[in-house]
């Protein structure tokens, strides 16, 4: 596949339904036919059910019918779906996974390695440790959720990406938090950098504020989406991003060191 310049994006801010995979998975389909077309469509953290929403409930496989929906929505739309679910692996194991679907089938998976232990998210999953480059339209691009915004270390740009993605369930009391960690996930990264959140309040009590973004190497906002339902579509130059590291090649000062 031939690289491209340019990568259009749809940011899909919902108001997720709770413990409701099939509603959700409806709802969604509506929110992104009113985005319009686009290369990616990113959703939120675990967006059939709501973060924890899986409780008490047989949690979906791989062949389950969320990842079955992503499947026929990137080939029916010649695009790649992004999103974590709560699933089970084939070790039996649940995990919160982000999933990257593409129009070719092709599916990509990160487990995610910082559960929310101020949330209970460590008793109900297993955490991941392998990081994920997935590869889309000549992009590479990384795939996070949520609290790992917060681990600078983790999150470093050591393994070759153009785009950095977190989809979450972020709380409303920590929004200011949120911004200025993307922000500064795509400074430090020379990177563009997406942050798709829910919003709405959850079935715990928990609100959310909305709040997604889209930011370039410079730490320049592209796009930010306020608190209510939304959607949006950013346009990425991969060509300016590349001229952009050849005129400040920050990434070669960088430590050499790894996670254990």
């Amino acid at each position: 596949m031939s690289v491209a310049k340019d990568l259009c994006v749809g940011l899909i801010q919902a108001e997720l339904r709770w413990r409701d995979p099939a509603g959700n998975r409806e709802h969604l389909t509506d929110l992104i036919d009113q985005a319009g077309p686009a290369d990616l469509y990113v959703l939120p953290e675990t967006f059939a059910t709501g973060f924890l929403g899986d409780k008490d409930s047989v949690p979906e496989g791989m062949d389950g019918a969320s990842v079955c929906w992503m499947r026929e929505q990137a080939a029916a739309r010649g695009a790649a779906l992004a999103g974590s679910l709560a699933l089970v692996d084939e070790h039996g194991m649940r995990r919160n996974r982000f999933l990257l679907v593409d129009a070719d089938g092709v599916v990509a998976c990160y487990d995610k390695r910082h559960l929310f232990g101020f949330g209970g998210e460590d008793e109900r999953y297993s955490p991941g440790s392998v990081p994920c480059v997935a590869h889309w339209n000549g992009w590479a691009i990384d795939l996070q959720i949520c609290y790992d915004l917060r681990f600078p270390v983790w999150c470093r740009n050591n393994r070759g990406y153009d785009l950095q993605i977190f989809v979450a369930n972020w709380p409303s009391p920590r929004v200011n938090a949120w911004r200025a960690l993307l922000r500064a996930r795509a400074i430090e990264n020379q990177s563009y950098v997406i942050g798709v959140n829910r919003t709405g309040r959850d079935g715990n009590g928990i609100d959310h504020p909305g709040c997604s973004s889209a930011w370039d190497p410079l730490g320049e906002a592209l796009v930010e989406l306020g608190g209510d339902e939304s959607s949006a579509l950013v346009k990425l130059d991969l060509e300016a991003l590349h001229s952009l590291r050849e005129r400040f090649p920050f990434q070669a000062d960088g430590d050499r060191f790894s996670i254990g």
